[in-house]
C-alpha cells in the first residue's frame, strides 16, 4: 500500500476532516492574527482534537497540531469514506498543476491551481478521447480536468541520490514561513519533503527533526549524500536544516542573502560556524 495513503488513512481516525485548498494554513491559535506554525496542503486528511467557534484544532499525518479554519476543511461525517483512499488516486508531480472545468486549456481560465503532492481521485472511466486529460473528484465533491503529465499513480520512494535530484528541481522556490508546498516551504518543510519523498515520515520541525530517533548521529567528517544537516547557535538551539549532496554542498530553503531554495557550500563561513549536528537516516 503507498505510504501516503497509509498516512492518509490514519490521519482521518473520527472526527476528522479532508483539506479542500490548495494550501491551507495552520495557525498557533483559532485566529489569523496568531502565527502560521504549518500548512496542509488539498486532499491530506486530518484528526480533529478540538473544536472552537468557526475554527478546528487538528492534527496532521505528521501528527503536527494547528488550528485551521472551517473553511479550508470538509468534516467527515459517520460512514464517510477517507479521501482518496479508495480507487485510483493520482499525485500531482509537476512543481504546480492547473486544474479546468472541461479538457482544454483554452476554453476558461483554470478553477484552481494545486501544489506538488496533492493527492486527487480519479473518477471511473472518466477521460477524453485524447487520453490526455483525467477527470477527478475535489475533496469538496467539485469535479475538475487535469492533465496526465502533471500526475502519477503510486510513486515509488526514492533513494538517496533520487532524492537530490528531486530537490534541485525546487531551486529558485520562494522561501515561506510555516510552508509546506510548492506555493513556498520554510527549511523544515522542504527537507521534510525530501525525506517524505524516501518514504519515511519525519516530524516537522528542525530542532525535532534533528532529535527524532529515526536518524543517527555522523560526524561532518564522513558525511555522505542525502545525510540531513542541522544549524543553529547550539545542538539545543536548532533554527535551520538542509540536506547534503556531497562534495562540500547542501541544498536547503533559507531567508539568508536571497530567500529560497538553493545551494550553498558548507565550508561557508557563515555556515561552517553554524553547522551543530549532522543526522543519516536510519
Amino acid at each position: 500500500m503507498n505510504f501516503l495513503l497509509v498516512l492518509a488513512l490514519t490521519a482521518a481516525s473520527t472526527p476528522g476532516a479532508v483539506v479542500v485548498r490548495p494550501v491551507a494554513n495552520m495557525y498557533s491559535a483559532a485566529t489569523v492574527d496568531s502565527d502560521v506554525v504549518s500548512q496542509a496542503i488539498l486532499g491530506v486528511s486530518v484528526v480533529v482534537t478540538e473544536e472552537k467557534g468557526d475554527w478546528l484544532k487538528v492534527r496532521t499525518p505528521d501528527d503536527y497540531p494547528g488550528w485551521m479554519p472551517l473553511e479550508s476543511l470538509r468534516r467527515y461525517g459517520p460512514g464517510d469514506p477517507v479521501y482518496a483512499s479508495t480507487g485510483k488516486v493520482v499525485q500531482v508531480s509537476s512543481l504546480h498543476a492547473n486544474l479546468y472545468r472541461e479538457a482544454s486549456v483554452t476554453k476558461h481560465e483554470p478553477v484552481l491551481e494545486l501544489p506538488f503532492e496533492a493527492r486527487l481521485e480519479v473518477l471511473p472511466g472518466e477521460k477524453n478521447d485524447s487520453g490526455r486529460w483525467l477527470q477527478v473528484r475535489l475533496p469538496d465533491g467539485r469535479a475538475a480536468w487535469i492533465q496526465r503529465g502533471d500526475v502519477v499513480s503510486d510513486p515509488a520512494p526514492l533513494t538517496a541520490a533520487g532524492a537530490i535530484e528531486l530537490a534541485k528541481r525546487f531551486i529558485g522556490l520562494t522561501y515561506t514561513w510555516g510552508g509546506t508546498s510548492t506555493f513556498g516551504y520554510d527549511c523544515s518543510g522542504f527537507t521534510q519533503m525530501l525525506v517524505r519523498r524516501r518514504g519515511i515520515v519525519m516530524p516537522r520541525d528542525a530542532d525535532l527533526q534533528a532529535a527524532w530517533q529515526g536518524v543517527l548521529p555522523v560526524p561532518p567528517s564522513k558525511l555522505r549524500p542525502g545525510d540531513l544537516l542541522f544549524f543553529g547557535g547550539s545542538p539545543k538551539n536548532i533554527t535551520h536544516t538542509g540536506m547534503y549532496i556531497g562534495h562540500g554542498m547542501f541544498i536547503h530553503d533559507t531567508t539568508h542573502e536571497h530567500p529560497g531554495v538553493q545551494i550553498s557550500r558548507l565550508g561557508d563561513p557563515y555556515w561552517k560556524k553554524l553547522l551543530v549536528a549532522c543526522r543519516r537516516l536510519k
